[in-house]
């Protein structure tokens, strides 16, 4: 949310500064408004992980990790660490993950022992009726229980995207997706909560759809 001053002299952002305030009141400034930033690191002339990601081309997966990241970059430069894949990292909630930038997330679930192929192809298949394209996908999400299955992370892989691994809280906090028979291994389900989960407008544009032993679902 930004604010303009009744003399429209200066753009304000009150809320949201990191999540595109303070951008939109630098965008004002073309029209001649002075923009105030008063975001702490702004301020105080330190980095942001929103600063970062948007130098190096990323978006922030995990939102909620901003706060605690960007609170401690106030008193010390924080470590940057740059991974390339195929990978698999275990972060903790204080810990922001940079990833590609792109308008959808995916979830998707699949049966045990499920290969590569299927997983792919299911992936391509959901994308292509929904009109969009690989590059669009910022995120691949799915539960830590299928952490150990080398056809979807191969797949994922083969798809160029990035794929991370949500905890049971994370996914069983999720609204809006149907009933699914992931209720018997204890989750809300699978490919609607994890693609909701790591949205960003928390949208859910294609409910859970099964492709043979592979479930898809997408978000934005």
């Amino acid at each position: 949310m930004v604010v303009v001053s009744p003399d429209f002299r200066y753009a304000i952002p009150l809320l949201g500064g990191h999540h595109g305030a303070n951008d939109l009141a630098k965008e004002l400034a073309g029209l001649g408004l002075e923009p105030v930033i008063t975001t702490a690191t702004e301020s105080r002339g330190r980095d942001a992980v929103e600063s970062i990601a948007e130098r190096s081309g990323t978006a922030v997966v995990n939102r909620n990790s901003t706060r605690a990241v960007n609170a401690a970059m106030l008193e010390k430069d924080l470590p940057v660490h740059t991974i390339e894949g195929p990978a698999i990292v275990l972060a903790g909630p204080d810990v922001s993950l940079l990833v590609r930038k792109g308008e959808y997330s995916v979830g998707i679930g699949c049966r045990k022992g499920t290969g590569e192929e299927e997983v792919r192809g299911a992936v391509r298949t959901a994308l292509a009726e929904n009109g969009i394209a690989e590059s669009e996908v910022f995120i691949y999400a799915t539960t830590a229980k299928k952490m150990h299955e080398p056809g979807l992370v191969a797949a994922v892989g083969a798809l160029s995207g990035n794929l991370i691994f949500l905890d049971d809280d994370t996914i069983n906090a999720q609204t809006g997706t149907g009933p699914s028979r992931a209720s018997k291994i204890g989750l809300l389900g699978v490919a609607g909560p994890c693609a909701l989960a790591t949205s960003k407008r928390k949208e859910l544009i294609m409910e859970k759809k099964v492709y043979g032993r592979v479930t898809v679902a997408i978000a934005r």
